[in-house]
């Protein structure tokens, strides 16, 4: 197993987010070169290894509007927070932000945290409520996502808020503007979405 990031641990500051339980990690490399089919099945890969906008992807393979719901937003300071090791190229003080998306029908189908630099949060997410690409989109701000990891993994929490058994599918990666890091994004897909991709 290739591990994907880590952390120094921080005993004054324990991590409130949902982190995979990893039974295996890929790499920068993994992302690149791609997953054989009988590992992970080629609709999955697209959505997982694809670069393109998950909010995107969901709303036209369920033909919902994709809803946001913030469950967290918590200043972490210069706290490392349990995060893929990439977390230092965003600037501190820092923010860690949770989401749900779901259909508009109430289906929950991804799980997200991102860690932003605290001071300039607003000029992105002028709308808290919306899914992080629609902001931005809004904002005509031109990004590049760089997809560092993927994660296949356990979490009794997510199981819970999907209402479905894992183990989940993950990613980790940074929305790059003007050629700086603006923030760190780490993804667990449903596999509720089996329904529309097949078997993963």
């Amino acid at each position: 197993m290739t591990s994907a990031f880590k952390s120094a641990p921080n005993a004054a500051f324990k991590t409130e987010w949902h982190i995979l339980e990893p039974l295996w990690q890929g790499s920068e490399t993994v992302v690149k070169q791609g997953l054989p089919h009988d590992r992970l099945s080629p609709a999955w890969q697209i959505l997982l290894l694809g670069d393109g906008s998950p909010t995107r992807h969901l709303q036209l393979l369920t033909r919902e509007t994709i809803e946001v719901d913030v469950i967290d937003m918590s200043l972490i300071g210069r706290d490392l927070d349990g995060a893929p090791n990439l977390i230092k190229v965003v600037p501190e003080p820092r923010l860690r932000r949770q989401v749900w998306l779901r259909t508009a029908s109430g289906q929950r189908l991804a799980y997200a945290a991102s860690w932003w630099d605290a001071d300039h949060v607003d000029d992105y997410l002028q709308n808290r409520s919306l899914p992080i690409w629609t902001s931005l989109a809004r904002l005509r701000t031109e990004l590049y996502r760089d997809i560092q990891g993927v994660h296949y993994g356990h979490s009794v929490p997510l199981e819970r808020a999907f209402g479905q058994q894992g183990p989940f599918w993950g990613r980790h990666y940074l929305f790059w503007h003007d050629g700086k890091p603006l923030t760190l994004i780490y993804e667990v897909f449903s596999p509720y979405l089996a329904k529309y991709l097949g078997s993963a």
